[in-house]
């Protein structure tokens, strides 16, 4: 693989049971990048290996007055040049190549996990930690990747020198040749140390990342109730303690690099002192001297990456640990199916039709209707959204799959379960860009964006973005959105969340309070709106605001995650006490009240204002109905 290939058809099914095995993963399936880089690493490390050989040969060739075996050694001097150079730019190349398409592997299942999971990811990993893994994690993994090729071109050549001097000079090689492993080895005790403080500023700067995260996207708030200066502060304080940990950090791999620079040292100047008694005693020669001398000298080079794989391995494991943690969460809670009987499911996958079932609760939506889901809990209701997603219940819950068209959600391939139902939460995010960008999702084509902008009433919207154009001559469809559209109101990002839903013309599509950031008259604009655009199509709101449910055809309450009552807003107003007090806001007190006084109904002991809210929210319906029923 190389960069300009990338990204990757397929990044591969990765071994998530822990971070070394992820990283082995990672290093199988760019096989042919490492060899090439241990080649080229071999080439290298080999040339600058035989630098005191030829060294000593030319320093012998002078001593003995020989001018060819001078020629010789100039020329063999020239040539290692060459290699040297040559491996060098290669190794380099390779190497980089090595860590960019591990990298961009690591971001690819990042990204194709993140999309699986979508809005079920931020629940169970924070959203800084998931930052941090696709940012710093992912470039201590490809480093990881990207060493561990030299490292073995280091050791390969490391063995070849010791072996080799030992042949070449006995005396002097032997003890090269035990000095060399102790050299190697001798950081190994202080590994475990130094990767427990690594492990502890990683931590540190993901708690730091995340705090900035969240006091960035709640900015706005802070300002508005004077919070920013103790958010700074704790931000302050966890700057810090990141900081700290990173010098106790920096001070450990100090002390490793000073012992790859001490003993390689002291193993000189044993060399040099023992040769130079044999020199004088004339058992060795000036040029074998020189040629271990510089052996040794230069071991200093491959030994440094022992240094570097050391550290590279201790800051990319706990990195890849969590990496892998996040690649480990599934989609569902379901067993882990073969392959084969998921290749046998996709076959079976066609696009679905059909009602909408939830077994969990009961929950019908009958095909082509728009069908309000009221829930005293909100925590209950957004369980519900996303098991009406497919997306899984909390860990530790047994999970039942939705049925569509008496198809299960899980059985089906991801892409035919999300083109087939959208769900909305009930805060949904803007991507920065232009509105036309954020519009431009992926859709059946049959909604066109200034219908679906229409319905969702974002008039005001277009006005607003058309005022702040500045490069886009008014068009408010070229101009650019802020991220998580912060520079628009919380009922205008709500709308164009739901107008952005509105073209994507699912089959289902799931609706968590749409309007619960807009004013009355507006959501009974929006809900007619939505009335009308998805006619046709199956739609499930989940709210409690009587302008929604009236326009609904059928509506649903659930009671403690349980069916307990169908048919109109109307009728369950009048007949179902639990319902109104959901919607009406009642008491228990009004409600017993109620039951216990044996008045006419329920409905006359409601107070004045809730009928007149009520009134005056059909009224409105009705009036926008007249409306829609004179212009068409």
């Amino acid at each position: 693989m190389q960069i300009r290939d990338l990204p990757y058809a397929d990044p591969g099914v990765p071994d998530v049971r822990s971070g070394t095995r992820f990283l082995l993963w990672l290093g199988r399936n760019q096989l042919g990048g490492q060899v090439r880089t241990l080649l080229w690493g071999l080439l290298l490390q080999l040339a600058i290996a035989g630098l005191p050989l030829a060294v000593g040969l030319a320093v012998q060739a002078v001593v003995d007055r020989d001018g060819g075996r001078l020629a010789l050694a100039g020329g063999l001097l020239a040539l290692l040049g060459a290699g040297i150079a040559v491996g060098d730019v290669m190794v380099h190349r390779t190497a980089v190549t090595n860590w960019i398409t591990a990298a961009a592997r690591v971001q690819q299942l990042l990204s194709r996990k993140t999309a699986e999971l979508g809005s079920v990811l931020t629940r169970r990993v924070a959203a800084g930690e998931v930052v941090a893994v696709s940012t710093g994690d992912v470039e201590k993994i490809g480093w990881f990747v990207e060493a561990l090729s030299r490292f073995t071109a280091a050791a390969v050549t490391l063995v070849l020198v010791c072996v080799g001097l030992v042949v070449y000079q006995p005396a002097l090689g032997t003890v090269v040749a035990v000095g060399i492993p102790v050299l190697a080895l001798a950081v190994l005790p202080l590994l475990p140390r130094a990767t427990r403080r690594a492990d502890v500023q990683r931590e540190k700067a993901g708690k730091a990342t995340e705090l900035a995260s969240d006091t960035v996207a709640g900015l706005r708030v802070l300002r508005g109730i004077g919070g920013e200066e103790l958010f700074l502060g704790r931000y302050r304080t966890a700057s810090q303690e990141v900081r700290r940990a990173a010098v106790r950090s920096a001070r450990m791999w100090a002390l490793i690099a000073a012992i790859q620079v001490l003993l390689p040292g002291i193993l000189l100047i044993a060399v040099v002192a023992y040769g130079a008694r044999l020199a004088l005693d004339g058992r060795i020669s000036v040029g074998e001297l020189v040629t271990v001398y510089g052996a040794v000298a230069l071991t200093h080079h491959p030994l440094r990456n022992f240094e570097e794989i050391a550290m590279a391995f201790s800051f990319s494991r706990p990195s890849a640990k969590r990496a892998a943690g996040v690649l480990a969460l599934d989609r569902t809670t379901t067993t882990v199916k073969t392959t084969a009987e998921t290749t046998a499911t996709n076959e079976r996958s066609r696009p679905p039709g059909g009602d909408l079932y939830d077994p969990a609760t009961g929950l019908l939506a009958p095909a082509g209707l728009l069908t309000a889901v009221v829930c005293g809990d909100p925590d209950a209701a957004g369980r519900l959204a996303d098991r009406l997603g497919g997306h899984p219940t909390e860990p530790g819950e047994e999970h039942t799959s939705v049925l569509l068209g008496g198809v299960p959600l899980d059985e089906m391939e991801l892409a035919t379960a999300r083109t087939a139902v959208l769900v909305q939460d009930k805060d949904p995010v803007l991507l920065s860009g232009t509105l036309r960008e954020l519009l431009g999702v992926p859709s059946s084509g049959a909604v066109p964006a200034e219908d679906a902008l229409a319905a969702a009433q974002c008039g005001d919207v277009l006005d607003a973005l058309a005022q702040a154009s500045v490069n886009s001559d008014g068009d408010p469809m070229e101009t650019p959105i802020t991220e998580r559209g912060r520079s628009l109101s919380g009922g205008q990002r709500q709308r164009l969340a739901l107008a952005r839903s509105l073209v994507t013309d699912p089959e289902v599509l799931v609706l968590d309070e749409p309007t619960s950031a807009v004013d009355s008259h507006t959501e009974a604009r929006v809900a007619a709106g939505v009335k009308r655009l998805r006619a046709g199509g199956t739609t499930v709101v989940l709210a409690s605001s009587p302008l929604l449910l009236d326009v609904a055809d059928r509506v649903v309450l659930i009671h403690d995650d349980e069916v307990v009552a169908v048919g109109t807003h109307r009728d369950l107003l009048r007949d179902e006490p639990r319902y109104r007090a959901v919607v009406t806001r009642e008491t228990d007190e009004e409600l017993a009240g109620g039951a216990s006084s044996g008045a006419p109904g329920p409905r006359e002991e409601r107070p004045e204002r809730q009928e007149r809210e009520e009134v005056e929210a059909l009224e409105k319906i009705e009036e926008i109905e007249e409306l829609e029923g004179e212009s068409a």
